[in-house]
């Protein structure tokens, strides 16, 4: 009896012990919980404030490239009338009235310009009350010959922004204003012409963070002055040199945040002021000198943690007793292996769903444009796994087929995933994109932002010219593709460059190759060349290319279905360890025109128009154009160039226009590239051409006529340069 008490203690102690030690790692999980829980709030609250602080800074800055282009894309509106001083005041109307953001506009002349009209002359317009007054902004009490935003621009050069003040002589607000000098037609400065900014709508702009309501924001000028400041008394009133002399609470870390502020610096520290403890984050804003900083209470971003806290002491409780009742429920194993195998099924069930997604997908049914003579295309892919990680995709646009093969790192769900990822944006970057090595520096950028698990992704992405067999391509680390046609089986010559989701930024370098009637292109990826027999021999190249030679001449589909058996046949029954993908791609156009390009360089001089002619001519005369086409095509061209030289580049700025045109059988492709300032002449309103001239607005005329003449126009921003993109079918 003695034994079997002493037994049934030592059980006793030993469950006891066992629940001890369950009891010191919970502790220990929720020591370690507690210290990850808080890093990752902290963490959050600081990407909160960086996104917000990033976001408000773009926001300024496009108010003030909006600004700046109004400004300086009138220059030569004021330049055109300094005879007639007596018209400027509707200029200035003009700007304040069609620009929301801008509350006022002067052209402020030297002293003495106009003798007839004082020492001072400058017609100034502003906003009051939706209303635009126009009125003269010098006057004997509001010296404007020495005010900051007339004396910099004169002493620079060039466009200035002013250090924000309360304008007394005019709009009676708080504003900062962008001048640019303006010179006569002898070159002397004559006038400096202004756009003035009211700070009322900073404070709305800055405001706060929504997710913290208790967070306040301050924005404050390069000389430290209050622009926004929850306390209205501070705002361009005092400087954060003065706020902060009077703080003896956490004087180091306040002064830190306040010099680094003015140095433009960009960073978050803690402080406590009023016994409440705060963190402040804080960033310049681009080409401003201004700073701007999000302060947040800490209790604002700690404020559910003792909730969460409770609640994870809740859980531990839960576990303790969650621990009792496995050791009484040890003899009933049976039961939750009955479970695990129900799951085991479930998951193999959802694993049959998604590798049906997956091949939904996916082009799958060939020939998939069977009225097309132009190409024969077929494909397979067979997942080593229930899903896989490997793809192709093909569409055609524009008379063009676009098609990629890729093969992402990995296996399994996490592969398909990514696999579905890229897919998707091959498909959306492509839409609207006909660069192969733009289209692939795209989607790199956008999928190394969020490569957060160092997934990366082979690819190959070819634009084949239906009409001309002309393709371009650009690979991204993937294996090299097979030139096919009859007796021919080559490698295709490839740039390696980096696969996709690597690095952001890699700039990716495209090739081009011509195919003729009946040639074609295999894809593949290295599932195929890597599939092994049981004694780990590989597939391997040479048995690929010699099936593809023998077969490559064929129907697209017959290499594809030649290629799976010999696989089959080396592999023997064994499972395939890697994802198997195949495309093949013929061009069956029975007369390809040929194609051949022109380019035109002019400089960003009017008197370059002349040019256009000639070039026009003698495109016409190549391709058999009629003269009245001829003349059409000159016209629309002419109007897109003149655009650009009147107002892509700053004034007295040099730079140039490069027309580039590639002649198809068919069609004609221009291209017109400049480095000035971004402009999206298809994104402005089509003018309303059924109203009367004296009541339709100035401007827009143009790009009408273009778009009536082409058959496409498209713009995009491309390093830095605008590229116009139109196509003119013969």
């Amino acid at each position: 009896m003695r034994k079997l008490r002493n037994e049934n203690w030592k059980s006793v102690a030993q469950a006891l012990a066992l629940v001890i030690v369950a009891i010191v790692l919970l502790e220990a999980t929720s020591l370690v919980q507690h210290y990850l829980l808080r890093r990752t709030i902290r963490e959050e609250a600081t990407r909160q404030a960086e996104a917000h602080l990033e976001s408000t800074s773009l926001r300024i800055t496009d108010v003030m490239n909006q600004v700046e282009t109004v400004v300086s894309n009138s220059v030569w509106a004021v330049r055109k009338v300094l005879d007639y001083p007596d018209t400027l005041a509707f200029l200035t109307g003009r700007i304040v009235e069609t620009n929301d953001f801008i509350s006022g506009s002067a052209v402020a002349f030297v002293e003495n310009h106009y003798p007839g009209k004082g020492r001072m002359f400058a017609p100034y317009s502003y906003r009051e009350n939706d209303e635009v007054i126009a009125s003269q902004l010098g006057t004997e009490s509001y010296n404007y010959l020495e005010k900051e935003w007339f004396v910099k621009p004169l002493e620079l050069g060039e466009g200035y922004w002013s250090e924000p003040y309360f304008d007394s002589g005019g709009g009676k607000v708080f504003m900062t204003t962008y001048s640019v000098p303006v010179t006569d037609n002898r070159g002397q400065v004559a006038a400096v012409l202004t756009a003035d900014v009211s700070l009322d709508w900073l404070t709305g702009l800055v405001g706060g963070i929504d997710v913290y309501p208790g967070a306040f924001s301050i924005l404050i000028s390069r000389k430290g002055q209050f622009m926004v400041c929850p306390v209205p008394s501070l705002v361009m009133q005092n400087t954060v040199q003065e706020a902060v002399a009077n703080i003896s609470e956490d004087v180091d870390a306040i002064h830190h945040i306040a010099r680094a502020m003015m140095s433009g610096e960009r960073g978050n520290q803690k402080v406590t002021y009023h016994g409440e403890k705060l963190y402040a984050f804080y960033a310049p804003v681009e080409r401003t000198g201004w700073s701007m900083a999000i302060i947040i209470p800490s209790d604002e971003i700690y404020g559910d943690f003792r909730l969460v806290r409770i609640l994870i002491s809740a859980l531990q409780i839960l576990g303790i007793l969650l621990l009792l009742y496995i050791l009484y429920a040890a003899a009933r194993n049976h039961l939750r292996l009955r479970d695990v195998t129900e799951k085991k099924s479930r998951i193999e069930s959802e694993l049959h769903i998604a590798r049906s997604i997956q091949m939904a997908m996916l082009p799958k049914t060939f020939p998939t444009y069977p009225e097309s003579k132009d190409i024969d295309m077929a494909g397979a892919i067979v997942p080593a796994k229930e899903v896989g990680g490997d793809l192709y995709d093909f569409f055609i646009r524009d008379d063009r087929l676009y098609f990629c093969i890729g093969d992402v790192s990995g296996k399994g769900i996490p592969a398909s995933l990514v696999m579905a990822v890229t897919r998707s944006l091959f498909r959306s970057v492509s839409a609207h994109e006909s660069s192969p090595r733009r289209i692939v520096r795209s989607m790199n950028d956008s999928m190394s932002e969020t490569n957060e698990n160092n997934m990366f992704v082979t690819f190959f992405l070819g634009i084949l010219d239906l009409k001309s067999g002309h393709m371009r391509y650009c690979n991204a680390g993937h294996n090299a593709p097979v030139l096919t046609g009859a007796g021919r089986a080559e490698p295709l010559d490839v740039i390696p460059n980096l696969p996709l989701g690597v690095m952001t930024g890699f700039s990716y370098k495209e090739q081009e190759a011509d195919l003729a009637t009946n040639d074609g292109i295999f894809l593949y990826t290295d599932g195929l060349t890597e599939a092994e027999n049981v004694d780990h021999v590989l597939f391997g190249e040479d048995r690929m290319l010699k099936t593809v030679l023998h077969f490559g001449g064929e129907k697209a589909r017959n290499l594809i279905k030649s290629m799976t058996d010999e696989v089959k046949s080396h592999i023997h029954g064994r499972d395939s360890s890697d994802d198997l993908t195949m495309l093949n791609i013929r061009f069956t156009n029975p007369d390809p025109f040929s194609r051949s390009e022109r380019h035109l360089t002019m400089r960003n001089d009017i008197s370059q128009i002349r040019l256009l002619a000639d070039f026009i001519s003698g495109i016409a005369k190549e391709t058999k154009m009629d003269q009245a086409h001829a003349m059409s095509l000159n016209l629309a061209l002419e109007e897109a160039v003149t655009n650009i030289i009147l107002y892509a580049y700053p004034e007295g700025s040099g730079g140039q226009v490069d027309l580039n045109v590639v002649i198809h059988g068919d069609r004609l492709d221009f291209t017109l590239t400049d480095s000035g300032i971004p402009f999206d002449p298809t994104a402005a309103n089509m003018p309303d051409i059924t109203l009367d001239a004296t009541d339709r607005p100035v401007g827009g005329l143009g790009i009408y006529l273009v778009r009536s003449i082409m058959d496409s126009v498209t713009y995009e921003r491309v390093d830095g340069k605008n590229v116009l993109s139109m196509i003119k079918r013969l």
